[in-house]
């Protein structure tokens, strides 16, 4: 490997209690899409600074949250998980679940003008001019995968609109996020949350050459490109994942299915 500037990756946040050490990894904003939300939706809902909901996403809120809690009233539940901003076109979002938020005080702003970005891009626009942003903060993006295939590719090509922001996309199943080729990588692995299966995707642009470690399979000064090889379906091994690539790659590892992952 070499001297190039290391970028640090942690998936810290699925941890049922997240460190307290005020570092970058611990400070994330969160934005709900409109799939359904992963089991870990509160958990992640309770740790961020931030929470937006991206048009349509406040109806899984409403609908969806109080399922989580099945023993207290639906009532208290919506009233706890309200979030901070509702942002997007607003084609999705119901009237009641709408007026019920606007009267819990949250900010809400109609961007039904804007057709040429997605709620997911409007969201992060958002919060990257907001003050959280000078944090050097993550952003996670639950429901951001499955559905509509057209709706998921426009979610990956957020990733790659805004490189210099750390972006992660969840489902219930996996995590993407993009691993730009101006830095080399080392990925903590939190195995009882993690893995197995990884994967490497260069779906911008070919890659030359990409080198890692801690994979079942690595790769050695490897080309990779659509219409030939990509790695998917590895396996991590170690504790830390290393990549090394000319070309911005896409990481994935699946998340495994368990109630650890619930505040």
């Amino acid at each position: 490997m070499s001297a190039m500037e290391v970028m640090f990756h942690s998936s810290c946040f699925l941890l049922p209690s997240i460190p307290t050490d005020g570092t970058s990894a611990t400070r994330y904003a969160l934005v709900v899409l409109n799939q359904n939300l992963p089991r870990f939706t509160p958990l992640l809902w309770e740790h961020a600074k931030l929470r937006l909901c991206a048009d349509g996403g406040a109806n899984r809120i409403y609908d969806e949250l109080p399922l989580f809690f099945p023993h207290e009233d639906a009532l208290v539940i919506r009233n706890r998980y309200k979030p901070d901003v509702i942002k997007g076109d607003m084609d999705s979002i119901r009237r009641d679940v709408l007026d019920f938020y606007v009267s819990l005080g949250t900010k809400v702003i109609d961007e039904s003008h804007d057709q040429d970005t997605t709620d997911l891009d409007k969201c992060i626009l958002y919060i990257r001019g907001s003050t959280l942003n000078q944090e050097s903060c993550r952003i996670l993006a639950t429901g951001a995968l499955g559905g509509r295939f057209d709706h998921e590719a426009g979610n990956l090509n957020v990733l790659y609109r805004y490189p210099d922001t750390r972006i992660i996309l969840l489902s219930d199943d996996c995590l993407i996020q993009l691993l730009p080729k101006t830095h080399r990588h080392e990925i903590q692995i939190q195995h009882s949350l993690q893995g197995p299966h990884c994967g490497l995707i260069p779906i911008a642009t070919p890659s030359a050459k990409t080198t890692t470690t801690g994979l079942q399979w690595d790769l050695s000064n490897t080309e990779m490109r659509f219409g030939g090889l990509i790695s998917t379906s590895n396996m991590v091994k170690g504790e830390k994942i290393t990549v090394e690539s000319d070309s911005d790659l896409l990481w994935t590892i699946s998340i495994k299915k368990q109630d650890s992952t619930r505040p």
